[in-house]
């Protein structure tokens, strides 16, 4: 038998066995494009993680190369994000950077596991509302983090967004630094005025601004904190050498690593799905997995924060032309000659003109489409689970926004599919009469309740309750044609109907049930206790067949039917949500 070659050296063929000079001549300028949004955005990630601007840029840099090489499609490029940074700071606040960099290789580790046991499908059942509330959760935790850099004062600092905001309001705002603010408006400024599309697709908006405030900073001598010194090497002083002590730390670092590892696979899972319905060529999750744990594994190493997928990188290499992974390459070449040949200047840049690039990202970073969907066409679950989720981020632990938006969208899951349609109709005795149906029975004899809805623990009670409620008639008929669903709790509320009907001296018929419905029925053995004969497709055969069997006489059961009759079945008492059928 042959064996098959690793995913990765098959993604690498199908992108390099026609590679051309033209191909090539794509990519350098899409890598170079992309390197220009995102040296600012690299810088900006790096201090508002709160490390430093060039352990964001090492990140990208790292990120570009390593991920870049094991990534699960051509067009994804990873680095420092808002969402991610919006994490560290509180890792940062509360285990300093050793801890982050501990916490940054475990996540990693777990992002290799869960791409090497194939678990990257993991993304499809976290619901579209939740994404939407929890990115809106974190541009609002990176706005609220940068408003001392964009006022140029310092404040006390919080474990969460929701802390930071109340401490504004309760300790009050420094006097502003008018000249960092400046700085900063310079910068959002010239990002909203400058138009996105074609004509700043090869020079960004906010490397635009950046450039002007440092320019302005810097030649009127404005006082205003500076990003500093960019080291000239990819391999930081203060950077992750591992130790014993690491192992004591383990346990307290293991609820931080998991929010990074949650946070970065959802992330890139979710930017690789959006880039692939831009190329038409699909993402590897499980390879996309493996290449965020080996890179985040790595980066730690170097001084780096954890690095995710970015939207906004890819999108822009998908449009300036890029076709294969050399595209983050050259990416990442770019980021690292600006380190080695431009750290002075780069040193020179107001953080409050950083602020103002992750104050506009963050307004941008919003699923605002979404938003307005929601609320415009008066969607109350989803617009509930966005904004429920929306406040838990910023005022939780970011696994823990995830996890409140994923309990409270299954909570309203479960209460909308628990609505039965419960539809008791009287037999139309003259429809009947005039297709030539000789009536023998009485017409209050057979009544036909139509039921539509998923039959389970959540909507057993209302299908029981309301039959039970129901003027007493000699035959019962179920129409369960919409009901495409049962469980077990639904299987024992048909059991309880049949019983209820019996012990009232009548019958009960069930037609039109879905295969899946029918199957579980016969599993049980309630097809075999109810009657087989009683099993039909449509209400009008059961209703034909009732008629017959009423005007024969009085109602003959069966050796069940009797015994539940005469009191000599014991009948096990059991709540409706608790039944397991095997």
């Amino acid at each position: 038998m042959q064996l098959k070659s690793p995913i990765i050296f098959q993604l690498w063929r199908s992108e390099f066995s026609n590679y051309s000079v033209e191909r090539f001549r794509r990519d350098l300028l899409a890598g170079l494009t992309v390197a220009a949004v995102a040296l600012p955005l690299a810088l900006a990630f790096g201090v508002a993680s709160s490390a430093t601007a060039a352990a964001g840029l090492v990140t990208a840099i790292i990120a570009g190369f390593v991920i870049g090489a094991l990534s699960g499609a051509p067009y994804q490029i990873s680095g420092p994000t808002g969402a991610m940074s919006a994490v560290l700071v509180v890792i940062v606040q509360k285990h300093g950077l050793q801890g982050l960099w501990v916490a940054c290789a475990l996540a990693g580790t777990l992002m290799l596991a869960l791409g090497i046991f194939r678990l990257g499908g993991v993304i499809n059942f976290i619901p579209a509302p939740v994404i939407t509330g929890f990115t809106s959760g974190i541009a609002l935790i990176i706005f609220i983090g940068q408003i001392d850099n964009f006022l140029g004062v310092s404040t006390p600092g919080a474990e969460t967004a929701a802390l930071k905001t109340i401490g504004y309001f309760t300790n009050g705002i420094p006097a502003p630094n008018w000249q960092a603010v400046l700085s900063a408006l310079i910068v959002v400024a010239t990002m909203l005025a400058l138009p996105r599309p074609r004509l700043t697709t090869h020079l960004p908006a906010a490397l635009v601004g950046i450039t002007i405030a440092t320019i302005a900073a810097w030649g009127l001598g404005w006082a205003v904190a500076t990003i500093g010194n960019i080291p000239a090497t990819i391999i930081l002083d203060e950077r992750y050498i591992p130790s014993f002590d690491d192992l004591n730390t383990l346990s307290n670092l293991l609820v931080p690593a998991v929010a990074i590892a949650a946070l970065g696979s959802i992330e890139s899972l979710l930017a690789g799905t959006v880039a692939g319905r831009m190329t038409g060529i699909k993402l590897n999750a499980n390879q996309e997995l493996i290449a965020q744990g080996v890179g985040n594994i790595v980066i730690p190493f170097f001084g780096g924060v954890p690095a995710t997928a970015a939207i906004a990188r890819m999108s822009v290499g998908v449009k300036a032309g890029g076709v294969t992974r050399m595209m983050s390459f050259v990416h990442s070449a770019a980021l690292l000659a600006s380190a080695l040949f431009l750290g002075g200047l780069i040193g020179r840049i107001p953080l409050a003109a950083l602020a103002g690039v992750l104050m506009v990202t963050a307004w941008r970073m919003n699923e605002w489409h979404l938003i307005r969907f929601y609320i415009r066409r008066r969607l109350k679950s989803p617009t509930v689970v966005m904004f429920v989720t929306m406040l838990a981020t910023v005022a939780l632990d970011l696994t823990q926004a995830i996890l409140v938006g994923v309990v409270l969208s299954l909570f309203l899951f479960i209460s909308q599919v628990s609505r039965l349609d419960i539809v008791p109709t009287d037999v139309d005795w003259e429809r009947l009469r005039a297709s030539g149906y000789q009536v023998a029975s009485k017409p209050e004899s057979i009544k036909v309740v139509y039921v539509s809805g998923t039959l389970f623990f959540g909507a057993a009670h209302q299908l029981v309750n309301q039959i039970e409620a129901l003027d007493s008639c000699k035959v019962l008929i179920l129409s369960m044609r919409g009901v495409p669903m049962m469980d077990a709790s639904g299987l024992h509320a048909v059991e309880q109907i049949w019983q209820h009907q019996i012990k009232k001296g009548g019958l009960l018929y069930l037609t039109g049930l879905q295969p899946q419905v029918h199957r579980l029925l016969e599993r049980a053995g309630v097809t075999d206790e109810i009657g087989i004969d009683k099993f039909l497709w449509s209400a009008d055969q059961a209703i034909r067949s009732a008629g017959e069997v009423l005007s024969t006489g009085p109602l003959r059961y069966d050796q069940a039917a009797e015994q539940l009759l005469t009191g000599d079945e014991e009948l096990e008492e059991m709540p409706l949500g608790v039944v397991t059928v095997e």
